[in-house]
């Protein structure tokens, strides 16, 4: 494997003595949500693509730092985190600036449980190769009715769980963990499987408020150093 790299830079608060590397790819969603976590963290990392389409995760070098072949994986100096929640739990352990979780423990816990629902219940309803498999037994028909109908359900639960906050983003006017997650897989639903967002007018809401956020659009995936123009 020999990825592309190429260092990105974050806020004015980012440290000069910070050395993070971070392997992606430009259409991972869960890579998604680390870029957006380090740019709003104002933490500058290296960006090493690994391509997918290529195989390059299945490498021996890739598989010493994720023998699970997934992306992202961040490398900080000696730690190498392969899991884009982990990840995010470590950030907000090392690097504590610009906080991810709010102090309090009833709003850090609604903010892992809204995190958790896109990660467990949402996100693993729509790998390609999932949705590839239901293709090749069932036809492109269900495949659409599948994404349609369990993406729907999370977006229906998060919408319940999230409609009484009157903030600008999910669970009040400062940006969080939820937001992180949040963020992107709206933006999948609407991009790459055209979801009726209507039905979830608080989602809706507060996707307006991402897309104006610098550290959202600088993390969106034509951005990234390995985008592919299409």
């Amino acid at each position: 494997m020999d990825p592309n790299s190429q260092e990105v830079c974050g806020s004015s608060h980012s440290s000069a003595s910070t050395k993070l590397l971070l392997y992606s790819y430009w259409q991972s969603p869960c890579s998604w949500r680390v870029w957006f976590a380090l740019n709003l963290k104002g933490l500058t990392y290296e960006y090493k693509a690994v391509d997918l389409l290529n195989g390059e995760h299945f490498s021996l070098e890739f598989e010493r730092l994720n023998p699970l072949h997934y992306v992202p994986v961040l490398v900080d100096g000696d730690v190498v985190v392969g899991d884009s929640f982990a990840i995010l739990l470590y950030l907000e352990e090392k690097y504590p600036q610009n906080a991810l979780l709010p102090s309090d423990p009833k709003g850090s816990a609604l903010n892992l449980q809204a995190a958790s629902i896109v990660s467990s219940s949402i996100h693993p309803r729509h790998l390609m190769s999932l949705l590839e498999y239901i293709e090749e037994k069932a036809g492109p028909g269900v495949r659409l009715l599948w994404t349609e109908n369990h993406m729907g359900k999370g977006f229906d639960g998060l919408e319940k769980l999230l409609k009484e906050f009157n903030g600008r983003y999910a669970t009040g006017d400062e940006v969080y963990m939820a937001d992180v997650f949040l963020a992107p897989q709206i933006c999948i639903a609407i991009r790459r499987f055209n979801l009726d967002m209507s039905k979830f007018p608080t989602l809706s809401r507060i996707y307006e408020a991402y897309k104006v956020l610098p550290a959202f659009q600088a993390s969106l995936p034509e951005r990234q150093p390995d985008a592919i123009v299409q």
